[in-house]
């Protein structure tokens, strides 16, 4: 069996493109797909699957471990998120077509199912694009959370804390408090609650002056407090506060998250597969995790390929704890993939047919085709004109 071809689709979902990567074979009808979505850099990730197609066409798409040395090391240069998330969204599709060769689902070949479900939490309505409410309106951040889990979640992630820099004002600190607590009250203690400062905080001390204010209403965890990449200051700051901390969707290589729990700077890891080197560099990921008894928890606000293959490795995964989701982004979110996503009582269900379980609606592909995306990082200005973190 050879690789033939690899091809791309982008699909656009308004704050995203969807970068559906199909790797076709010399077997008819035998390909496989993946998801190389990166917000804002499609062109670059597009262009950077070209550059990749010739190092892999003609190989046996079931090596999968020697195609992606073949991918990182024939690539000379240290592949960066552009490159790495192109070469995740390959790497996925090998699995799906190695699974379908066989018969089986992909979890099977990550060594097997170690759950019957996978609970999964999403975002305020579900990440609809123009669901958004300001955190400066209580009650109504706390209808749209409410209503939120009224959709059959039992966890939710939700961003409480302001675009800031290194100091974190009085009053900004009790408004995120009085907002953390109000939406707890009216969430009740069986909905596990999140919160995502997206490393806004530039000082270790701004940073804990959020969490200690989130801190009372026992959040799961509180993700990215600071910027990624400085181990040693989130390990620093997680002995400073009562909360359990996450990091990893800005993280890609094992080398890093070895790091991460070698210094136990947080609990739980958050890989995304479409930029660590896909299931390959998630299971290594995992087993690195495993070792420094923190959990994972993979990141995922993108499409349905992505969330499908994040749900074969959840199965497989047994350090796993709960998945990210955004299924509800577009109302037709489910209409471009047939997909075995299937929600019930705040967990999919496991897939049990070939491969990843997935086949492309052309028609459907095709009525939201690539567009420049809407870009919210730009928001993230303060009052005084500096650019903050979004």
């Amino acid at each position: 069996m050879k690789i033939t071809a690899v091809e791309t689709t982008v699909v656009n979902a308004v704050i995203r493109n969807w970068i559906c990567v199909k790797v076709v074979t010399d077997q008819p009808g035998l390909y496989g797909w993946g998801e190389a979505t990166l917000e804002w850099k499609t062109r670059a990730v597009t262009g950077a699957i070209e550059d990749l197609a010739p190092f892999i066409i003609g190989q046996d798409p079931r090596n999968i471990e020697q195609i992606v040395r073949r991918m990182t090391r024939f690539s000379f240069w240290p592949l960066g998120a552009i490159g790495l998330t192109a070469v995740s969204g390959i790497e996925q599709a090998l699995w799906d077509i190695k699974a379908k060769d066989l018969g089986v689902p992909v979890w099977q070949l990550l060594g097997g199912k170690v759950r019957d479900r996978v609970r999964v939490y999403t975002h305020m309505r579900r990440g609809k694009v123009d669901g958004h409410v300001a955190a400066g309106d209580i009650g109504a951040f706390c209808d749209a959370v409410e209503e939120t889990v009224a959709m059959g979640y039992d966890a939710i992630k939700l961003g409480f804390v302001p675009y800031v820099a290194y100091d974190a004002s009085p009053s900004s600190v009790r408004h995120v408090a009085e907002l953390a607590a109000a939406v707890r009250e009216r969430v009740g203690e069986n909905v596990d609650i999140m919160t995502d400062f997206h490393g806004r905080p530039d000082s270790i001390d701004a940073a804990k002056a959020y969490i200690d204010a989130i801190a009372p209403i026992k959040p799961m965890f509180v993700e990215e407090p600071i910027q990624p990449g400085d181990t040693p200051a989130m390990a620093d700051l997680a002995r400073r506060v009562d909360c359990p901390l996450a990091t990893g969707e800005r993280l890609f290589t094992p080398g890093e998250f070895a790091e991460v729990a070698q210094l136990r700077a947080v609990a739980y890891v958050q890989p995304d597969l479409c930029h660590c080197g896909g299931l390959t560099g998630g299971r290594k990921i995992a087993a690195i995790a495993e070792a420094g008894h923190m959990g994972i928890m993979p990141h995922n606000p993108m499409g349905p390929v992505a969330s499908t293959v994040a749900l074969h490795f959840d199965v497989a995964t047994p350090n796993f704890v709960i998945q990210e989701e955004a299924t509800g982004i577009v109302p037709w979110f489910n209409e471009v993939f047939e997909n075995p996503l299937r929600l019930q009582d705040g967990a999919w269900m496991v897939p049990e047919g070939p491969g990843l379980g997935l086949e492309l609606n052309e028609k459907a592909a095709a009525a939201h085709p690539f567009a420049q995306e809407v870009i919210p990082a730009t928001e993230a200005v303060l009052a005084d004109g500096t650019i903050a973190n979004w």
